[in-house]
Order: structure tokens, then sequence, then C-alpha cells
């Protein structure tokens, strides 16, 4: 017992050296899963002797000084809850270098040794800057878009791409009944991992991405009466937010076909809703990582999900890395459509 008593206290002295106090915020756009993940930095904290801080609306408020001390009560019950209790906002203050150097100075001024930071490649790069200004700090990728080069995981995509599909499904269900062409747009400005998905698992018969952006409509238009001569009665568009003009297109497919066409966009919903289990593991898991690696001494890091195992990467080798749709996984969803 005593020997147990004199290694914690060992610990404990060891860790002050490093950091005493963790601040966490979530950037950029909500996802799924993200109160997981501060329910996780906030608890594995606290069970390691460190104080936490909250920091609302992600750089926005850190530069507004909106920051909170977190209890383990302060997170009860939100696991289970869509969106982020600490709220988030986009800061283009955090772009310039007066901006960052503010930013720095406020969490030395709050003592928050250690931060954590949950978003997407543009709430990194503000994550690097502060690194570079002498705060620790970890990233978590939390994005409905699963865009980020390193991982092989998002914090939220789980939960957003299953909110589609059974939309999807409730679509087709009336696109049938009316033997109608429906044009269903996903989120999904600059990636198609959604739109991908989405056309794989609901039986798409095609599927518009910002990285096939060079798609012939004229040949979606000679594919759909060709499938109805064959007696098929509904036709289904999965349109990324990056390609858009879902209501025009629908109007000039309707036009060219003689077909009834309609334009569902599905908007923010896909941001809403409880996550699913896998989010809510996954968070849990990456939210405690990066807590241990703050008080393992180290900075300017992003955890990671990478070949069934998480990781951790340098930002400044995550941020270079880039990611791109399996060619295959399209393939296949072209072939599935036949």
């Amino acid at each position: 017992m005593a020997e147990n008593m004199m290694d914690k206290e060992k610990y404990l002295d060891e860790i002050e050296d490093r950091i005493r106090t963790v601040g966490v915020l979530t950037s950029g756009g909500d996802a799924p899963g993200m109160n997981a993940a501060i329910r996780a930095v906030v608890r594995t904290a606290l069970s390691k002797g460190l104080k936490v801080r909250g920091i609302r609306r992600g750089y926005h408020g850190l530069l507004r000084e909106e920051i909170i001390d977190l209890s383990a009560r302060d997170v009860s019950d939100t696991i289970q809850r869509g969106g982020t209790f600490l709220q988030t906002a986009r800061c283009q203050a955090m772009r310039t270098e007066e901006g960052q150097q503010k930013a720095a100075a406020i969490c030395k001024k709050y003592g928050i040794d250690g931060l954590v930071v949950i978003g997407g490649d543009g709430s990194f790069a503000g994550a690097q800057k502060l690194a570079n200004l002498g705060v620790n700090t970890i990233g978590i990728p939390g994005t409905i878009d699963l865009d980020i080069g390193c991982t092989d995981y998002t914090i939220g995509f789980d939960t957003a791409v299953n909110t589609a599909m059974e939309a999807i499904d409730k679509v087709r269900d009336t696109s049938t009944s009316h033997e109608r062409c429906s044009i269903i747009e996903v989120m999904g400005r600059d990636a198609g991992y959604l739109a991908l998905w989405c056309g794989i698992a609901n039986g798409a018969e095609h599927i518009l991405m910002p990285e096939e952006h060079d798609f012939n409509e004229q040949e979606i238009i000679d594919d759909i009466m060709a499938n109805k001569k064959r007696g098929k009665k509904n036709y289904i568009i999965i349109n990324a937010e990056g390609i858009g003009d879902s209501i025009n297109m629908a109007k000039r497919i309707e036009e060219a076909t003689g077909i009834e066409t309609r334009a569902t966009i599905l908007g923010h919903m896909q941001r809403g809703g409880s996550p699913t289990c896998k989010d809510r593991v996954y968070a849990s898991i990456m939210g405690a990582m990066a807590v241990d690696l703050l008080c393992q001494g180290k900075t300017n890091r992003v955890v990671g999900y990478k070949d069934g195992k998480y990781v951790d990467f340098d930002i400044d080798e995550a941020l270079s890395m880039k990611k791109t749709i399996s060619q295959y996984q399209y393939n296949v969803a072209k072939t599935l459509a036949l």
C-alpha cells in the first residue's frame, strides 16, 4: 500500500513539471460524438489529478476568454447528446499572427498548459500555431466529412452517414410509389465520402462527388430512360453538396425525360442526432488518448485511427497528408448500380 502511494506521488510530481491544467475546445463544424470526446478529456484529466477548463465557442471563445472550469459532474449525461455542449464557431482572427499570439497569451493567463482541440484540418492549423507559440496542443479529428488524411475515422461520420442513409431509404419509398427520379443532396463540400457510402448503402443508381466533378449529365439522362424501358420504378441520384445545383438539375432531368424528378436536400440534419455506438466509443478513446499524450510531455500531435489502431501523428505531418476517394470503392458502386 505504501509503495503504491509512493508511486502515485512520484507520478504526480512528474506530471506537475509538465502539465497541471488541460483546456478543451471544439472548433469548426459540429459533429455527433464531440460530447463523448469532451467527456473523456475531462474525466481522464481529473483522474490524473489535473484541472480542466472548457473553452466555449472554439477559438472565437478563447479570444473572448469564454473559459469555464469543468468537473466530472459537468459532463454527466452528455455522451448521448449530439452537437457539442461547449458550442463551436469559426474564427477568422486565428488565421492572423495577432490572433494567434493573443490566444497563446490567454492560455498562459488561465494556466492552460495543455490544449485539446476537437475539429478538422482548419482547427488543427490553429493548434499548430499555438504549439509553435509554446502551448502544448493535441488535436482530435471531429468532422462528419471523413476528410482528414492521417486517420481512417473521424468523429461524427458514422452517425451522419447513418442519418443520411435512413433518410434516403424513406425518399426511395415515396419515389417508388410515384415512379419518380430523386436527386438527394448530402453534405460534403470538398469530400464525397458521405455521398459514396450512401450511394453504396442505399443502392443509388448514380453518385455525384467533388472528386468526380466532370460527370456527363446527358449520360445520366440516357441511363434513366434505359432503366425506365427495363421497367424500373425509381431512380436515385446521390449528389454531394460540393456538386450542388440539385434543384435545377432535377428540372433539367424532368424536362429531358418526362419523368417526374424531385430534389431533396438533407442539409444540416446530418450533423445532428444522438451519436452511434461507434462514434461514442471511438471519440471516448481518442479523448482519453489526447490527455495521455499531454501527460507524456507530447505536443503538436493529432490523434488518429489507422489500420485498426489508435495512433498519433505530428500535426505538421498530418496537415500535409492528402486523402482521396478509393477508386475501387467508386467502381464497385457503379458496378452494383447496373
